[in-house]
């Protein structure tokens, strides 16, 4: 069976963007590949963070996956440091990789922004330490968002570049799994802007742990327009709020937004908005009721973070020891 590796950060606050953009897809992954997925707190440690915080958030990003439905028996969730080989296997990427390959990420730039100089050498050096995650179980899938497809390319330029340099077929290069249009949830605040955890209020945006009542009131207090909604999707253009929520409704219901209008076009946004509350809080209800009982009790989350960092090992060590013969390390 193919494999799967996927990585989400433990920034805390998951929420509907990352529930619709990829969490989901992550489920019905399941269905067809063997998936490991990887909550990455050594890329998390990249910007300063709170210690306390950085365990809590982990173990909350944990409760998500499994409570949106990743079986964590069939399928590995793990937290990235407890596997030792990721950042082995970087080191070694890299000495492979090449300063103009870092160079042309634009993410570094983004996030460094005019700080540059100030920016860790683990927030530069990152995308090696993705190549590593992915290739130390010899993932041949990875799904990709707009924002990581250059640093899948990364990943392949090292796979072919250490493949080169040593002279074996070792690494596979691992394919995009694409989804076709991804969801792309917008700020219920700003439908100009993407949905953030970052955002300073509360109502941007609706949380994986939100009860029926939150989730109700934020879509009810979400930014529109006076117009009602169009009848068909190119009357959406110029009007980002209300294309963000008929977006919303139709990622929830897995219809097309040509449906969705079909169904609403016409209607005034107060009778749209109480149709779209009762469908998020049908999908996301049942989701944050179990996030809420996980992380009041962490038993599980570690255990099952336990278990599947020991089978991670158990995938990924004799391919690092494997790594370690081809570059000509000795070992008894």
């Amino acid at each position: 069976m193919n494999r799967i590796f996927s990585g989400v950060q433990p920034t805390g606050n998951l929420h509907l963007g990352n529930y619709l953009g990829a969490i989901r897809n992550w489920v019905r992954l399941q269905q067809e590949f063997e998936c490991i997925y990887c909550v990455v707190d050594l890329h998390a440690i990249t910007i300063e963070q709170d210690p306390q915080a950085l365990r809590a958030a982990t173990r909350e990003v944990a409760a998500g996956l499994i409570a949106a439905g990743i079986d964590p028996k069939k399928h590995i969730v793990f937290n990235q440091s407890q596997v030792a080989a990721h950042a082995e296997l970087a080191w070694i990427f890299s000495c492979v990789a090449r300063l103009g390959w870092l160079n042309r990420m634009t993410q570094f730039k983004e996030k460094a922004g005019k700080n540059r100089e100030n920016a860790s050498v683990g927030l530069y050096a990152y995308p090696v330490l993705m190549a590593a995650d992915i290739l130390v179980h010899k993932a041949t899938h990875v799904p990709v968002g707009e924002d990581q497809k250059q640093h899948l390319e990364l990943t392949r330029d090292i796979a072919k570049a250490f493949n080169s340099q040593f002279g074996v077929e070792f690494f596979p290069l691992p394919e995009p799994q694409i989804f076709g249009e991804a969801a792309r949830v917008m700020s219920l605040r700003d439908g100009t802007k993407k949905m953030s955890k970052s955002d300073a209020s509360d109502y941007s945006r609706i949380n994986m742990t939100d009860d029926a009542d939150a989730i109700a009131q934020k879509i009810r207090k979400a930014k529109t327009d006076p117009e009602p909604l169009p009848t068909e999707v190119a009357g959406l253009e110029k009007r980002p709020e209300a294309a963000n929520l008929v977006d919303i409704y139709a990622a929830l219901s897995g219809r097309t937004n040509a449906d969705v209008l079909g169904e609403f076009g016409g209607a005034q946004f107060s009778t749209f908005k109480q149709s779209l509350a009762d469908l998020a809080v049908h999908v996301l209800g049942p989701i944050g009721a179990e996030m809420k009982r996980l992380t009041t009790d962490p038993s599980f989350v570690d255990a099952a973070l336990r278990d599947g960092a020991e089978r991670a090992r158990a995938i990924a060590t004799p391919i690092l020891r494997e790594v370690h013969d081809i570059v000509g390390f000795l070992r008894p």
